[in-house]
């Protein structure tokens, strides 16, 4: 999703955009944004089982040649490497072939593709502040995300959320979190307002046999537009990480169960309350949401914190220095 919305900024600005990528979810939403997808076969690299990181091994070495032969065929004045196991080929073909690199990291550390390659990147976009990455080769744009949603009444009538009632949204990144999704469903079970939980597909069948159905309770695998999810709630629980951006864009405030620098990224502001992983209980993911809810004061207050803190420019800026550096 970030490289879409850089993407979209960059087709803004004149450019032709190709993907490259793997079998998960850029199968359907490339195309689905309107932009050309070159498939490449790549796993993840599973550090703790040497023979299947040396199986692993051997299908990288492939996409590197295959990751060549793209660039060949395209032809790009410039990579932009969204970090992850699918960005190493494609990253490493650009260096080999002298293509200006630039990397966007979407995280509070850089992750293990993004640090081999930031010495040999023209610019490494970070989301946050990271320990020992400074000079010029660094620069914090923040994590680009998709225009907002703003129709407030359509993202309601979406969900089947009334107008008056209460919503809270839980989710827990693209695979889930599973602390967040056992906690979320024991607490939240007989809840007097309206749950929207994306779970993520891992865990959707257990969390359907540990949850009878309830009215109130909107259990889903996935929920495409986002944004609408985010603009139709008062209140997000989540994961703390990269996503702290689009829940700043819709100004929303949050119960975070964190990734250490987005956690206090947020909580110093004043737009989230923080619970530890290791102290998520059902009761007392409960006791903090209702506290929440019952102070509409408070609530205002943080979701004016979480609208300051957005970085709406973050996909132009990180577009900008693609493009100087192709130039």
């Amino acid at each position: 999703m970030p490289a879409l919305a850089v993407a979209d900024a960059l087709r803004a600005e004149g450019a032709e955009v190709v993907f490259v990528g793997g079998d998960r979810a850029e199968l359907e939403l490339v195309p689905a944004a309107g932009y050309e997808l070159c498939p490449l076969r790549v796993v993840p690299l599973p550090r703790r089982r040497p023979v299947k990181a040396l199986h692993a091994g051997l299908i990288a070495a492939g996409a590197v040649r295959d990751a060549r032969r793209v660039l060949k065929q395209v032809r790009p004045a410039a990579v932009l490497g969204g970090g992850g196991y699918v960005a190493g080929p494609v990253g490493l073909s650009a260096v080999v072939s002298r293509v200006p690199l630039v990397l966007t990291e979407a995280d509070s550390h850089l992750g293990l593709t993004n640090r081999a390659l930031a010495p040999v990147a023209r610019r490494v976009c970070l989301s946050f502040p990271v320990d020992g990455r400074d000079g010029a080769r660094y620069v914090v744009t923040g994590r680009p995300v998709p225009a907002p949603a703003t129709d407030w009444e359509a993202a309601r009538a979406r969900f089947g959320i009334g107008l008056r009632e209460s919503c809270v949204l839980v989710f827990g990144g693209s695979q889930g979190a599973r602390s967040i999704n056992r906690a979320a469903v024991e607490a939240f079970a007989g809840a007097r307002f309206h749950v929207l939980h994306a779970a993520g597909e891992r865990d959707l069948h257990e969390l359907q046999e540990m949850r009878p159905p309830a009215p109130h309770y909107d259990l889903r695998g996935y929920v495409s537009r986002f944004g609408e999810a985010l603009l139709a709630a008062d209140l997000v629980v989540a994961r703390a990480g990269g996503s702290i951006f689009e829940i700043a864009a819709h100004g929303r405030p949050a119960v975070l169960v964190p990734y250490p620098y987005a956690t206090a990224f947020m909580e110093r502001a004043g737009a989230a309350v923080v619970i530890p992983d290791r102290e998520l209980t059902p009761a007392r993911l409960a006791h903090e949401v209702g506290s929440l809810l019952a102070d509409p004061s408070r609530l205002t207050a943080m979701a004016r914190a979480s609208a300051a803190l957005a970085r709406p420019n973050a996909a132009r800026d990180i577009a900008h220095e693609l493009l100087a550096a192709a130039r």
